[in-house]
């Protein structure tokens, strides 16, 4: 299956797979989740995910690839509607990675609406980077493996207690992405107050490859800030931290993924010289909720 989305990465300059899809794949783990696999003449042409959505009442989403051998032949409505005949009558939702034309008239044709998007934001590393200005009491130092792990996940809830995904972290998440191959401690930057966690910065480096970049490039992988410290410029002297230190490791380019809804976040961002480079949306299919 990783085959499958390399192969759709180099032809569509995007990978079509979240790294929670990937994650998922890799390592098992969310026996809720469901992994559908489409086959053409004795070729994988086609993979959808759906995950678990334990609650009831939400929505459950997912994301679909085709191969591009088998492209134009209607495998991709074939999997939207597999999915959604997954769900269950829930709700669904589903990402495209890149806004592709493609993948909005694939969406269009199944009656999905455009529902939420994430902006793709990079910046060169060769440009000027301020100082990181730290409020008097903070400190920063690295992740420590096997001692940090149960107070990170309680800041994360904190800091995106409101987001769909990110605030729904478990020890299990953690875990399987310290096994990865790019996991490295020294890039993943936690601030302290009076000893107690208050603010993150976890970087990630992608190797070379066709997305999102010739690579290898930078991550703002997860930036948080307890909402005690809001308004404190943490995240910001955070986010320079991170980024000196993949300068620092000899990159040229970083990105980073935030909310098209966010504002606030988007004006910090492009203030620190990044600007959109791409866009990947979720598409819904319209449903109300259950009773």
């Amino acid at each position: 299956m990783l085959r499958l989305a390399a192969a759709a990465a180099a032809e569509d300059g995007v990978g079509p797979l979240s790294d929670q899809t990937v994650l998922h794949v890799r390592h098992g783990g969310d026996p809720g989740a469901r992994n559908l696999l489409l086959w053409r003449d004795g070729d994988l042409a086609g993979f959808a995910h759906l995950d678990a959505a334990t609650d009831p009442a939400e929505a459950r989403s997912g994301e679909l690839v085709v191969h591009p051998a088998h492209r134009r032949q209607g495998l991709g409505r074939m999997l939207v509607q597999a999915v959604t005949a997954e769900a269950g009558g829930r709700p669904v939702r589903l990402w495209a990675h890149g806004d592709l034309p493609a993948a909005a008239a694939l969406a269009a044709g199944a009656g999905l609406t455009r529902t939420r998007a994430l902006w793709r934001m990079s910046r060169s590393l060769r440009l000027p980077l301020a100082e990181p200005r730290l409020a008097p009491g903070i400190s920063v130092r690295a992740f420590v493996p096997g001692q940090d792990e149960r107070e990170w996940l309680a800041l994360n809830g904190r800091a995106f207690a409101a987001h769909p995904e990110q605030g729904r972290w478990t020890i299990q998440d953690i875990d399987e992405r310290e096994r990865e191959p790019w996991f490295d401690p020294a890039g993943f930057f936690l601030a302290e107050r009076d000893g107690r966690m208050v603010g993150f910065h976890w970087t990630k480096i992608h190797p070379v490859g066709p997305a999102p970049g010739p690579g290898p490039v930078g991550e703002v992988y997860v930036i948080g800030v307890d909402p005690a410290e809001q308004g404190s410029g943490l995240g910001r002297a955070l986010t320079l931290v991170g980024l000196r230190y993949l300068r620092d490791r000899g990159l040229d380019e970083v990105m980073l993924y935030v909310e098209e809804s966010n504002p606030a976040a988007i004006r910090l961002y492009e203030s620190l010289g990044f600007s959109r480079a791409g866009t990947d949306v979720m598409y819904g299919d319209g449903l109300t909720r259950p009773t």
